[in-house]
């Protein structure tokens, strides 16, 4: 745990909540009914109309239309909503008070028998802190957190609907799932197997960016998946909101300079990557 005094980051003295121990710990939480029908039912419905409202921007490469990006800029009520204290009280002790938003997407996936293998194990950044095989993390030392996934649930997303699953602990694992393994299910890290994040509308299930996890396969009875994205980074990380296409710093003189992709990325359009929404 830690805190931001006087622009530095310090270890944190104060108790944090318990959810924000198991995050650090096992790189997951699950905040159960932190927020009721009178909250969610209109955000849902605000969102149900923006996606009826506003096509896809293409930004994904596949299933496009299942995505709408920017949501805090489209829907006032998941600009609210993901600067609620709810959330906000159990990450905080973990990004520090002055982390930010660095992404917010809708996902509105529906039942399709597309989505019966589920998706690939990946990390969503990182790892941040890479290490050789077989090295262990120091047990006294608490693991870094630099980014925090939050999903807010419009919908229930029982085990039918193939929930997030991730696998406890192996954010600590300094490296990302073994790409030969990439749609096992029985994949495990230091022992630990997958643990499905099911989820109540109103639920709100949080997980450390390098923590493996994927979309488990879904099941005879699928309704489809709906839950409002949002990416939460330390001050230190760069906002993805928009795409380094249309937001970065260069001036249109230092741009009309550029003669090689290794100075664009350099000046800071980088390609769109996974937070970039």
């Amino acid at each position: 745990m830690l805190r931001r005094l006087g622009g530095y980051l310090y270890p944190r003295k104060e108790p944090a909540p318990r959810a924000s121990r198991k995050l650090e710990r096992e790189g997951y939480a699950v905040i159960r009914q932190a927020f009721g029908p009178r909250a969610i039912a209109p955000l849902r419905r605000e969102i149900l109309d923006i996606y009826g409202a506003q096509p896809p921007d293409g930004r994904a490469q596949i299933d496009d239309e299942y995505f709408r990006y920017e949501m805090f800029n489209k829907s006032p009520r998941a600009q609210k909503m993901v600067a609620r204290r709810e959330i906000l009280d159990v990450i905080e002790p973990l990004l520090g008070e002055d982390c930010h938003l660095i992404a917010n997407t809708c996902w509105r996936n529906p039942a399709d028998s597309k989505s019966r293998r589920g998706g690939a194990w990946h990390i969503d950044a990182g790892p941040h802190v890479p290490r050789a095989k077989g090295t262990q993390w120091p047990a006294k030392i608490p693991y870094p957190i630099f980014a925090i996934g939050c999903h807010i649930f419009l919908e229930d997303c029982p085990i039918e609907c193939g929930p997030t699953g991730v696998i406890p602990r192996s954010h600590k694992s300094g490296r990302p799932p073994p790409v030969r393994r990439l749609m096992e299910e029985s994949l495990t890290w230091d022992s630990m197997g997958v643990k499905p994040l099911t989820a109540k509308a109103g639920d709100v299930a949080l997980f450390v960016s390098d923590v493996w996890h994927r979309r488990l396969p879904t099941r005879v009875g699928d309704s489809g998946r709906f839950f409002l994205q949002a990416h939460y980074g330390r001050r230190d990380i760069a906002q993805r909101i928009k795409p380094t296409q249309a937001v970065h710093h260069i001036d249109a003189s230092a741009k009309a300079r550029i003669r090689s992709v290794r100075e664009r990325r350099l000046l800071g359009i980088h390609p769109p990557g996974f937070y970039d929404g």
